[in-house]
């Protein structure tokens, strides 16, 4: 929770999405290493608060790297794709679990995958020209502007450059004639986001929203301690269930819109709890009670990655990554709290889970429309945006 406000503060500031995403694989597999000779307990929980820390900025410097250079038409589909890979590593992680029995070495296999990431993935992707833009590096931003149309096979005429979305005439002239401006970056935090009326509104419901589809996501994860069913294969089929639940939801972005979508698949979760808890926990009852969990991960993961589109889309650049951040951070919390309602029992989890499910469906009504709508850099821009189109 705490990585997560934090990485998604200098992701929008001097360290920007490649540099956090760099930062965070470094910190993750280091401690990851440390945590399997962990000499004693308080050893042992100071270095899982670390890695804690750490992997709190992985999934949100990722996404926004991999979603801010791609146009309205084909964000869903890059968004979306993202999340198979979160997936694929829970199902290969109850694999590698069963396979290796002590912790020790289970720590240091899930830290592997952290360190591959930086020497093979990481040097091959360049920073978003969206950060580039906002921090006034205008040449950069261009650099890898061509580079992308190069690789599809197009053309940037000369001439032809990047202005913010709350830049005039004048200002792109200034810049040409001062080449001083170009040095001053615009930045941006929480506190930018909390006194625009507009970005407010919408980081406070990104927040409860994110909450309620953290408590259920994981608790229903959590869970199958209580279905009584084998421990491996409940958390291989969780896994699995979220695959199709990704294909379908970038299918339906651009069709149904991303609120309909969150309501309903926020409606489809809460719904099945709501229904699992009427089902006693013994015979065929007890398979069907694992059905509607699997159907609530099946709607709930649609919506937990969703929201991460449907967020990244609702702020401008400048604090893109640090609004994403506070509505991470709200996950989280739900996250912790998801555990707790999992210990109540085996009937009173679902109907937390099915009221967290309802609830977050109708709050989902209270956001605004982003699909096919652009990418804003600066709250300015995104307040005369949203004015033009009133």
């Amino acid at each position: 929770m705490i990585g997560a406000g934090l990485f998604g503060h200098l992701s929008d500031s001097f360290l920007g999405r490649k540099g956090s995403l760099t930062a965070v694989c470094i910190l993750n597999t280091i401690f990851g290493l440390l945590t399997s000779m962990s000499p004693n307990y308080w050893v042992y929980f100071i270095l899982r608060l670390l890695t804690g820390f750490s992997t709190g900025g992985v999934g949100l410097c990722a996404f926004v790297l991999a979603t801010e250079p791609i146009g309205p038409s084909k964000r869903a589909i890059a968004g979306m794709s993202t999340f198979y890979f979160f997936s694929g590593g829970i199902a290969l992680l109850s694999g590698t679990a069963y396979i290796f029995k002590s912790w020790r070495i289970l720590y240091i296999v899930t830290s592997l995958p952290s360190l591959l990431f930086l020497f093979a993935i990481i040097p091959f992707i360049s920073e978003s020209p969206r950060w580039y833009l906002v921090r006034r590096r205008i040449n950069d931003a261009m650099s890898v502007m061509r580079a992308i149309a190069q690789t599809n096979g197009k053309h940037i005429p000369d001439g032809v450059t990047l202005i913010l979305d709350d830049d005039n005439d004048d200002d792109v002239c200034d810049e040409k004639l001062e080449p001083s401006n170009q040095t001053q970056a615009i930045s941006g935090s929480l506190v930018d986001v909390i006194r625009s009326p507009i970005t407010r509104n919408r980081l406070f419901l990104s927040i409860a929203i994110n909450f309620l589809t953290s408590v259920v996501y994981y608790g229903l994860s959590l869970n199958v301690v209580n279905l009584k069913t084998n421990l491996y294969l409940s958390v291989f089929l969780n896994a699995v269930s979220e695959m199709p639940a990704f294909l379908l939801t970038a299918l339906l972005l651009n069709w149904l819109g991303r609120k309909p979508l969150c309501a309903s698949t926020m409606f489809l979760s809460g719904v099945s709890c709501i229904i699992g808890s009427l089902l006693s926990n013994s015979g065929t009852m007890k398979v069907l009670r694992l059905v509607c969990g699997l159907i609530g991960i099946f709607g709930m993961a649609a919506t937990y990655n969703l929201l991460f589109i449907y967020t990244s889309e609702l702020f401008p650049t400048v604090v893109r990554s640090a609004a994403l951040g506070g509505a991470s951070q709200a996950a989280q919390m739900g996250a912790i709290l998801a555990p707790m309602v999992v210990v109540l029992g085996d009937t009173i989890p679902f109907v937390v889970f099915g009221f967290c499910g309802v609830l977050g469906g109708l709050l989902s009504f209270l956001l605004p429309e982003t699909m096919n709508k652009p990418l804003y850099d600066t709250i300015g821009g995104l307040v005369e945006g949203e004015k033009s189109e009133e």
